[in-house]
Formats: structure tokens, C-alpha cells, sequence
């Protein structure tokens, strides 16, 4: 049987990749209590990581993109993480984005949008969330965006 949020993804014609790996020594989500956090999730897509530098050859629509895929990726290890249900989810509580961005670029909270617009179209009010949007000298692999977020569970 599928899911509320499973019904709401293939309605907005969205497929979860798989739950990345960890890529060192680390977990890629715990669960206390009533809380999950899930690990940074780094801007990859069907062709590979999507890499760049936010002022520096990539636009502000193309990290909106690579956020919006860390979102995918988060909601894929929530899934995990919820043995398969994601209607285990009671809210998404916060989301830090870090952006592979110039020292004069200014627009981050613009290029999270892709991620955090992700949240509240899959999770309705329950996907509006707490967010810090960061700059990053440089980010793993030299990937654009990079997204970790904690969810509640019901």
C-alpha cells in the first residue's frame, strides 16, 4: 500500500534515488527519541555529483537544482530510516544548507529555496521548517550544495 507522501511524490512526478552511503566514517541518520537527523547530503543527480561554485560559473537557478537534489537524497535516507514509511514523518523541524560559493556571493538563502521548497511541496505545512543558509569556501568533492535536516517522527 502507498503512502501519503508516497502518493504526494509520484503526484509532483518525483522518483527518490537511492539512500546514499556514507562516504567516511559516520552514520547516514540517527534517531533519538522522536527525532531524526539525517547526515549532509551532498547535490547529485542521475549523471553524477553535481559540482560547481555559486559566482563563479554556476547561477543561482542551476544550486537551487543542486539543492533541490540534497533534498531528494534527505528524504530518500528518511525513508530508510523509517523502515519504507514515509508517513512516519510528523514535520520537517530544520534544514542546514551550505553552498560552494564565491566570498561576494550573497544569495544563498535563494539557492536553499530549492531544497526547502522541496520539503513544503512533499510534506505540506508539515514541510515548513527552521533553515541556515551558508556559505562554504569549498565543499566535498567540489559538489555545489550540501543539505542536512532534522525531521520529527510521528
Amino acid at each position: 500500500m502507498t503512502g501519503t507522501i508516497d502518493a504526494r511524490l509520484a503526484e509532483l512526478g518525483l522518483a527518490l534515488p537511492a539512500a546514499p552511503a556514507p562516504a567516511a566514517n559516520y552514520v547516514p541518520f540517527v534517531i533519538s527519541g522522536s527525532m531524526l537527523y539525517v547526515s549532509g547530503q551532498v547535490s547529485s543527480g542521475p549523471d553524477g555529483l553535481i559540482k560547481g561554485r555559486l559566482g563563479d560559473g554556476m547561477d543561482v537557478e542551476a544550486g537551487a537544482a543542486a539543492a533541490r537534489a540534497c533534498a531528494l537524497s534527505l528524504i530518500a535516507q528518511a525513508k530508510a530510516a523509517c523502515g519504507g514509511d514515509l508517513d512516519k514523518i510528523a514535520r520537517v523541524v530544520k534544514l542546514v544548507g551550505f553552498v560552494n560559493s564565491t566570498a561576494d556571493f550573497t544569495d544563498q538563502p535563494k539557492v536553499v529555496n530549492g531544497a526547502s521548497d522541496l520539503m513544503v511541496a512533499v510534506f505540506g505545512d508539515a514541510g515548513r521548517h527552521a533553515r541556515s543558509a551558508v556559505s562554504a569556501a569549498s565543499l566535498p568533492l567540489g559538489v555545489a550544495v550540501e543539505v542536512e535536516a532534522i525531521f520529527e517522527l510521528a
